[in-house]
């Protein structure tokens, strides 16, 4: 695994993902996909659209966040060519490797929008075109879908960490400085899969597993469910 994370950054703080890991958390059903936003497709010749920050089959806190943002206007039927050339011309004039891990604040959503608007006239995608010129308030409740359950920098206004399932498991936290960037739960965070293989081997005692890692009982009752929400 080659680390081409910036310069000074610590890569053990920049989170480890498989791909599987990603698809699991994002809840995408197709790891070729994510694959392919990557490193791009051999068959037709498209690069990747996300610069990523390890090499091999390894994601970093980041390139999970761009993926998000990537997978959702695909779900908003924006075509790839038109993600790709925009992600292409924000990494160049931000000069940054991530410009869809930034927050919505007014100056990113803007830019970005502006952007789009470019990539789309260029690639001749007429409904992108017409969604970032015309429709801002549904631009902008777009961005806002993206943005949400993410916490931003207040520095640098890039993800900082993140809320997988939201209010729904809302203890439940992905922070590239903790555990490696795998989920994790409580004052002592603690992996949530760690707690549920631990529940499973307890039989299912909740106070055994709270004492065993000193958490709360709230705490492994959350975490066996958060896992078993993602595993269904």
């Amino acid at each position: 695994m080659g680390a081409r994370i910036a310069k000074g950054a610590d890569p053990l703080l920049a989170g480890f993902f498989t791909l599987k890991d990603a698809a699991r958390l994002l809840q995408i059903d197709n790891t070729n996909r994510i694959r392919g936003w990557l490193t791009g497709w051999n068959n037709s010749g498209a690069g990747p659209v996300i610069d990523r920050d390890f090499e091999g089959r390894t994601v970093s806190f980041l390139d999970l966040m761009e993926i998000r943002f990537v997978d959702h206007f695909r779900r908003q039927k924006v075509p790839m060519p038109t993600i790709r050339r925009a992600a292409q011309q924000l990494r160049n004039e931000w000069k940054t490797k991530h410009p869809l891990a930034y927050s919505n604040s007014d100056k990113y959503l803007t830019d970005r929008r502006k952007i789009f608007a470019q990539a789309a006239e260029t690639e001749g995608d007429k409904a992108t075109w017409d969604l970032a010129t015309n429709q801002y308030e549904m631009w902008v409740a777009i961005e806002s879908i993206v943005a949400k359950n993410v916490v931003f920098s207040p520095a640098t206004e890039i993800a900082q960490t993140w809320h997988p399932l939201g209010n729904e498991f809302p203890n439940v936290i992905v922070d590239p400085r903790l555990a490696f960037g795998q989920p994790v739960i409580g004052k002592r965070p603690t992996p949530t899969s760690t707690l549920l293989r631990q529940w499973k081997a307890e039989g299912g005692n909740v106070e055994r597993v709270a004492k065993w890692f000193r958490v709360g009982p709230n705490d492994v009752n959350e975490a066996v469910e958060f896992e078993l929400s993602l595993a269904a």
